[in-house]
């Protein structure tokens, strides 16, 4: 492709303070970006664009930085809308439905996996997601979560191990069993082929003092740690992934006090689900009380059959903005630049110099109609580097 300039830009969001109008968006308007196939060359206006190979007019639309998805679960087989349908009519939500989508993925091909993930990967894509984070964790045994990563290793170089997702039914009744079989020999054929390591710490799955054991081995095992935590109930996961320095501790639904002032301090970021609290009729996260104290906020989709299955990051945006109490500039930032820093990142979330040339060109004149108008696809281009490989090595 060479070089490409986009020119009549109406609002571009860089999310660098130093590009635009010294608020953290970096905004600039009526203005112009060039990139080559790999990284952002120039940002300014719209009239002193230099010449590059090829020309783009944006003709008045909007461009923002790629969003980056920091947390879906997309390899899977199966569905659950039955269960949605019985929370909508009442039901209350409580992660037990991960064992029916754990025996629909343990009896799909691999062929079914990677054709089901290509989908939701594509959907994700043409809604303006440039980087995925991809979890295993619907097969929980030691060749299952090989072949799970394997799938996501397709797809995305930011593949997360979730073998301690639930205990499995066979090992219900040795719970000490699957621990051990956790950090040896499960941890020892997954290592290489992730970069993180998860746990989901709640009611119902994995206690503080399991989640440690597992990530202290994981990152023995040369694996960084997140976490999932406080999507059911108060459990105390929020201090350990703080002490731990997880990159991200997500879902965060039920937080208190000494929660945010221990957020508000650290470099762990607060990755909000909404999508989730949307699909089980559940309370949303605190994103106000978070922001106002000072913690770093990401958005994700968390993509799964169970609790969230959205494909749709505006749709997200929507959600944070209406139902969470953030502005449209705090949700896109958290959608981009936050979940950049959720998988600490700093070459995506956002269009300064040298950054990846990740951006999306609304059908919009401005970023607010992301909010503004939910439901509907206002992606007109998703632009990806060709640093990051193809979406699909299949």
């Amino acid at each position: 492709m060479g070089t490409l300039v986009v020119t009549n830009i109406s609002e571009l969001t860089t999310n660098d303070p130093t590009l635009g109008d010294e608020s953290r968006s970096g905004r600039l308007f009526n203005a112009a970006l060039v990139v080559d196939e790999v990284e952002v060359l120039w940002v300014g206006p719209s009239d002193e664009a230099p010449d590059a190979d090829e020309a783009l007019d944006a003709e008045g639309r909007a461009v923002v930085p790629g969003f980056v998805d920091s947390h879906t679960h997309l390899i899977f087989a199966g569905e659950r809308s039955d269960e949605f349908e019985a929370r909508m009519a009442g039901v209350h939500y409580d992660g037990g439905g991960i064992t029916r989508t754990v025996e629909a993925t343990r009896a799909a091909s691999k062929e079914e996996l990677v054709s089901g993930a290509r989908k939701r990967v594509h959907e994700l894509l043409l809604g303006g997601v440039t980087t995925m984070e991809i979890k295993s964790g619907y097969e929980l045994t030691v060749e299952g979560e090989e072949r799970e990563l394997d799938v996501a290793r397709h797809f995305s170089d930011e593949v997360t191990w979730l073998g301690a997702h639930i205990v499995p039914l066979e090992f219900r009744s040795d719970r000490s069993g699957y621990l051990t079989l956790l950090t040896t020999t499960m941890l020892a054929a997954c290592a290489p082929k992730a970069k993180w390591a998860d746990v989901f710490c709640d009611r119902g799955a994995f206690s503080v003092e399991e989640a440690r054991v597992i990530l202290e081995a994981s990152r023995a095992a040369g694996l960084s740690p997140r976490l999932h935590a406080n999507q059911l109930a108060h459990s105390g996961a929020i201090e350990l992934a703080v002490e731990l320095d997880c990159a991200s501790v997500d879902h965060c639904t039920y937080l208190e006090d000494n929660d945010i002032d221990l957020l508000s301090a650290s470099a762990t970021i607060a990755t909000l689900l909404p999508g989730a609290e949307f699909s089980t009729r559940s309370p949303y996260p605190s994103a106000r009380r978070l922001l106002d104290a000072g913690a770093t906020v990401a958005l994700a989709t968390d993509c799964n059959p169970g609790s969230s299955y959205v494909t749709s990051m505006a749709f997200v945006i929507a959600l944070a903005v209406r139902e969470m109490a953030m502005s449209v500039d705090e949700a896109l930032w958290s959608a981009t630049m936050g979940g950049a820093l959720a998988l600490r990142r700093n070459d995506i979330g956002h269009l300064g110099l040298g950054a990846r040339c990740d951006f999306v060109l609304l059908d919009a004149p401005r970023a607010a109609h992301l909010a503004y108008r939910p439901g509907g696809n206002l992606v007109a281009r998703t632009h990806r580097s060709t640093r990051e490989g193809p979406t699909d090595r299949v």
